[in-house]
């Protein structure tokens, strides 16, 4: 930070509009990220493709748009972020009219990596403008705002394209965003600004190394999540080759930032203490978010029998009580101690996975719901303090580009979670059916009678060899689904832990005063 003061700039218009345009187009992305998920086994049917193939109208968004993320602060600094934001605007919403027109899944997937293109710098560009347009001890209210978007929608975006795809089309769950995008458009153009500091950096040249290392890394990397449990992880062959390469192309691209004049991405923002510890419990609650909310449903559809669009249902009032806790905890930020609501937080987080550890085949709804209301509002009390936190201690200058990193750790932290809980259902369901199947003896006691009564009860339609084969099989059937549940619950149990691992990262977040970050935002 220089020494010499300057003072602290000021949008024209009122904060509060500049966020009511930028939040419709970060809703829009967030939305999309997750919407599409519930609506694969129509796009596939549609378009004459394997689930397995359907898989990439996924992978290729999120990995164009964890390219685009950390280049967010250079391309605002470079392009002027009012540019950069109405123009991924449009980019997003051309693609989702793209989406939608697809007649085969290569021309979707090209849409997808196009919308995601657009979509990946919405996010930390809408978040930079927000906490560049208030005042420091007004951020709390504005990320408050922010975490109603990227929390919310994660967790509505099921709910609405089970609800659009059962009845409209899977289509419409892109073109639905042309309104928005065209509106969010429209209100970009007349209320966003470029601060003034950032008319410097327009003639700064492309780091084009740093490019072609970061694109390397991300994309293998997420290739890698998305891919690894389908391909058995490291039994295949192509998955130790991608993962050589994304671990090369990583070390070399931090070391290349680290040293070339013109970075793509500044990474000595991590200097700071409070933005390093805040990255690094970011990384942890978006596994935890996104792991939860594939789990769920995924528990109520195979185990439970819930239709898609019910158990989207039952997902919902997590999105709801999040909606309406960040109301009151972005009241709350400056009154109370940012480590006492992140440590109640972490405490209810950690607390609502213990409670879904509960779960049994003869649940009720609200056995499910309760716990996900608890996690919406522990979820509220992390995001909006935590954010706050993290970019406490950085100037307006530096907020573009730390914005990018922050969100592509969001990103990456929820694909871990994401490719955790596939595999860990996948692996953890057959070490429980080894284990579960060695009662399934002549000689237990248990297991002989249920054998015998299912017998009496199909032998009375069916032959004795066929009764025996139809018993054998409707045991076998249970064994599975209790081998599934306590796979379902081991997650839980290492979210619960994984959420009590946070509370002494609490403990390093350094306290900055209110003048302290009036001066910091100066500098």
């Amino acid at each position: 930070m220089s020494s010499v003061a300057q003072n602290v700039w000021h949008p024209r218009h009122n904060p509060w509009l500049i966020t009511l345009s930028v939040m419709m187009a970060v809703f829009m992305e967030v939305l999309d990220t997750s919407i599409a998920n519930i609506a694969l086994p129509h796009i596939a049917g549609s378009l004459s493709a394997t689930t397995d193939e359907s898989t990439w109208v996924l992978t290729s968004y999120l990995v164009s748009n964890a390219v685009v993320l950390p280049m967010t602060g250079w391309l605002g600094n470079h392009y002027g972020r009012k540019r950069l934001l109405i123009s991924c605007i449009m980019v997003f919403t051309v693609a989702s009219a793209l989406c939608g027109l697809a007649w085969n899944l290569p021309t979707l997937i090209m849409a997808r990596i196009l919308q995601g293109v657009g979509g990946g710098a919405m996010v930390p560009l809408a978040q930079s403008i927000m906490l560049e347009s208030f005042p420091p001890q007004k951020r709390g209210q504005a990320m408050a705002v922010f975490a109603m978007g990227v929390v919310v929608a994660p967790v509505l975006g099921p709910t609405v394209g089970g609800w659009i795809t059962d009845n409209y089309s899977w289509r419409w769950i892109f073109y639905i965003n042309l309104p928005f995008g065209i509106a969010a458009a429209m209100l970009c153009s007349w209320l966003v600004e470029d601060p003034p500091y950032i008319k410097r950096d327009r003639h700064a040249r492309m780091d084009f190394v740093g490019l072609g290392l970061l694109i390397i890394w991300l994309s293998t990397l997420q290739i890698i999540l998305d891919k690894g449990q389908e391909a058995d992880w490291f039994d295949a062959r192509w998955i130790c080759v991608f993962t050589a390469v994304s671990a090369i192309s990583f070390v070399s691209f931090i070391a290349w930032e680290f040293t070339t004049r013109t970075p793509l991405v500044d990474l000595r923002v991590f200097r700071y203490r409070n933005f390093a510890v805040g990255v690094t419990l970011m990384g942890s609650l978006a596994a935890i978010l996104y792991g939860t909310t594939a789990q769920l449903p995924l528990f109520l559809q195979t185990l439970m029998g819930y239709p898609a669009l019910q158990s989207g249902y039952a997902m919902s009032p997590r999105g709801i009580a999040a909606f309406f806790t960040t109301l009151m905890v972005g009241r709350l930020v400056g009154k109370v101690p940012m480590r006492w609501m992140l440590a109640f937080g972490f405490v209810a987080l950690s607390f609502s996975s213990f409670m879904l550890c509960r779960l049994n085949l003869q649940v009720s709804q609200m056995d499910v719901i309760w716990p996900s209301v608890l996690n919406g509002v522990a979820i509220s009390f992390i995001f909006v303090p935590l954010t706050t936190t993290t970019m406490s201690q950085l100037s307006q200058q530096q907020i573009g580009n730390a914005s990018g990193l922050y969100n592509l750790v969001r990103n990456l932290g929820g694909s871990v979670g994401i490719a955790f809980v596939t595999t860990s259902l996948a692996r953890g369901a057959q070490v429980h059916q080894d284990l579960l199947v060695s009662h399934m003896t002549p000689t237990d006691p248990v297991f002989g009678q249920r054998l015998a009564s299912l017998q009496g009860i199909y032998a009375a339609h069916h032959d004795s060899v066929t009764a025996k084969g139809m018993a054998y099989a409707t045991l076998y059937n249970s064994l599975d689904q209790q081998a599934h549940l306590w796979a379902f619950v081991d997650v839980f149990v290492l979210f619960g832990f994984l959420a009590l691992a946070a509370l002494p990262l609490i403990l390093l977040f350094k306290k900055v005063s209110a003048g302290a970050k009036h001066s910091a935002s100066a500098h």
